[in-house]
Parts: C-alpha cells; structure tokens; sequence
C-alpha cells in the first residue's frame, strides 16, 4: 500500500506553486486563506522539510518544493488526460472551448451562425470563467487566451495581435471641425484597468504615436472590461483606445468612427491554446481549421 500525502493536500499545493500566493490559491479553490496555508504547512510537517519560503510580498519554493511541484504538475496532467479519454467517450458530438468575455461577445457570437454551420452535427458549449483551465479540468476541448503565449504544459499558436485605435460614437464629432491634431477638450476618455488602482496605458501608447504625448487622459471613466468600454464608447460616453479587432462591426456599420489613422499594435495577443502532446480531436480540428478561415476575412467583414 502506497504511503502518500493525502491527494487534497497535494492539489492544494500544486495551485499554491502556480499562484506563489495563498491569496490567489485560495481564491481559485474556494477556500480561505488560512486553510490553504494549514494544508500546506501540514503537508510540509508530513514529509519533514519546508516547500517554500515565505516572504512578505510572495512565495518562492524551495529545492524540495520545486521537485514535488513539478512532479505534482506531471501526475495531475495525466490523471486529467485519462479522465479525458473516459469522457470523451461519452461527448464526441460536443466541443467545450473557453474565451475571454470580450473576444467571445465583440469577435466570436457575431461568427457564431458561420461557426455552427462549419460544425452542424457538433454541439458547441462555450464558457468565459477566466479560471476555466485546460491544465485543471478535463471536460474542456481548447480555449482562446489572451497574453504572451506562454502557458507551461499548453501548446500555444498565436491567433492576432491586437490592433489599438481610437474610437468614440458619431454624436460626439458632431459640430467639430475635422482638424490634426485631433482636438479632445470636452471629450471624456475611457480606460481599462489593469488592476484595482492602475490603468492599462493603452491610451499614453495611443498619443505617443499620435504625437499628442502632453494631452492630460486625468479624469475619465474606468472600467474593468474592455467590453464594458467598447459598450460606453458605443453610447457615447467617451472616447477609447480599443483594439480593431474587437470592433470591426461597429466601425462598418457605424455605430463607432475611428479618431484618426494612428494604429499601434498591443502587447498582447488572442492565441488558441490546448493540451500538448495530445492529439486533437475531430471536433478541434474542425474548430481550429474554422478560426483560421475567420482569421483570412477582414473584421470589418464579419
């Protein structure tokens, strides 16, 4: 008979060397912070050495704690890979692939009539819960993430870069003179944030390039989306730096106008990510040959 920690310690553990945070562990497994550090303070007394040092900000693993995360890493993903297999027996007419909130409202559901004529004996479920995790759960197909590329045990193939503009709605040019440089007194501008108390600085990078790098982008509205501003910019509520891609309708039928020529691209880009080392099903083979054709179509043409 085996001789091992208890499994809900190890998961425990695993998340916490993901994270380097009982905060964001706890969190992503609905527990308190408190009982994230017990379990793993009573996994360390279990095998008798420490598996990280706690510091003040963060939490870095030890020798012994980097080797049992990497082996936790490995074991978790093919215990998941063999649920898979039982699984998939049981849904191989179902596609399950997770996107972020603003690629799945602004890009895919006004392609998602061309996505299901594509797959019509699939059955398509789609989810945006940012803690949705193909290295978590076994149920999901692939999924679209936005960042880096980056994403260890995940096989990444970049989808687009995004593409920064500056967008506001038709109302609020009306009895301006169109003028170089674009004149903003009056006009509200729009933010994303990055974190509770910091803006993304897409708009700085935007005037950067513009040429406008004294303009004040103080004051404002923020919101926590950037679905969230593309809808206010879409009411009229401000100016946005936006990326195109996310709103190639809109500039085609009008509900939006870009500010100026100046385009920028981010630093981050859409990527379609799923297991490596895994063959890909029908079904995500099907989903991945669909996304490339989107992808050949201009967004204004959606």
């Amino acid at each position: 008979m085996r001789k091992l920690p208890a499994l809900s310690a190890m998961k425990v553990f695993e998340v916490v060397g993901q994270t380097r945070s009982f905060t964001k562990a706890a969190a992503r497994l609905n527990l308190t912070q408190s009982a994230v550090s017990r379990q793993v303070r009573n996994l360390e007394e279990q095998l008798g050495e420490p598996l990280l040092v706690r510091r003040h900000h963060d939490l870095e693993l030890t020798a012994a704690g980097a080797a049992l995360f990497a082996t936790l890493q490995h074991a978790f993903h093919s215990v998941e890979q063999a649920v898979r297999g039982i699984v998939d027996k049981s849904a191989r007419n179902r596609l399950r692939i997770n996107v972020p909130p603003t690629f799945a409202k602004r890009w895919l559901m006004p392609r998602l009539g061309r996505l299901r004529a594509a797959l019509p004996d699939v059955e398509i479920s789609i989810s945006t819960e940012l803690r949705d995790s193909l290295a978590e759960r076994s149920l999901l197909d692939c999924a679209i993430r936005f960042g880096d590329g980056e994403w260890p045990m995940l096989d990444a193939r970049i989808l687009m870069t995004e593409r920064h503009i500056a967008v506001c709605a038709p109302q609020l040019l009306e009895g301006r003179r169109a003028t170089a440089p674009i004149d903003f007194s009056g006009l509200t501008f729009l933010h994303v944030l990055a974190s509770a108390d910091r803006r993304y600085m897409t708009w700085q990078h935007w005037l950067d390039a513009a040429g406008l790098a004294d303009i004040d982008t103080s004051g404002g509205l923020e919101f926590d989306l950037l679905d969230l501003v593309i809808e206010a910019a879409c009411n009229g509520l401000g100016v946005a730096v936006v990326d195109r891609w996310m709103v190639g309708e809109y500039l085609s039928d009008g509900r939006l106008v870009q500010l100026s020529d100046v385009e920028i691209e981010g630093h981050e880009s859409y990527w379609l990510v799923d297991r490596a080392g895994q063959p890909d099903s029908a079904n995500v083979r099907g989903f991945k040959q669909w996304l490339l054709g989107e992808l050949s179509v201009p967004s204004g043409d959606a």
